[in-house]
């Protein structure tokens, strides 16, 4: 059957990374998000956590407290360590933002906005990790640890990307997701 994957709307990419972390187009919903970044700064006018024209394009703060919702924290990760010393088995998944051209249709506007994509290991027969880019037409199957490693340190030479932890808060709390010392 493969893994759960949710494909691209309006600019919703944080809610399908979300929804695609958690394998369930239940766990968050383009209501959930908005109320967060009501919470976060309550001016229904011009929101800072998302965009204006009510199309999604959320904000790291929403990432952060929609993950606390489900007693999960964000661990930003440090592109200056080696992806190798994180403990992946310890890791609910992983949420890379990197930049993104703006179209109109074709044609390519000159505004560089964000995107969120959601990276995830799946156990049982279609185990193995997988990029659950919202905009692929399907979910596509990394390969094993040493392959995914290898695909992370490829994205994260891109100086404009950033690379996220999704972890349980008792995870966060005791660092047992990586094999290094502070």
């Amino acid at each position: 059957m493969g893994p759960y994957h949710e494909r691209q709307v309006k600019e919703l990419c944080l809610l399908h990374a979300l929804n695609n972390v958690f394998q369930s187009s239940e766990a968050f919903t383009q209501a959930d998000l908005d109320a967060i970044c009501y919470r976060l700064n309550p001016s229904t006018w011009l929101n800072p956590h998302k965009s204006w024209l009510g199309l999604g394009n959320y904000d790291v703060n929403v990432l952060a407290a929609a993950l606390h919702t489900r007693a999960c924290d964000l661990v930003w990760w440090d592109k200056r360590r080696q992806p190798d010393t994180i403990v992946t088995e310890r890791v609910l998944g992983f949420i890379l933002n990197t930049p993104s051209s703006l179209r109109l249709g074709w044609l390519p506007l000159p505004v560089q906005r964000r995107h969120w994509v959601a990276l995830k290991e799946l156990q049982g027969e279609e185990g193995g990790f997988y990029n659950l880019d919202s905009k692929a037409r399907e979910a596509v199957r990394i390969g094993g640890r040493a392959e995914f490693l290898e695909f992370v340190r490829g994205e994260l030479e891109g100086k404009e990307k950033e690379l996220f932890l999704v972890v349980s808060s008792e995870v966060q709390e005791d660092a047992s997701w990586r094999t290094d010392s502070p």
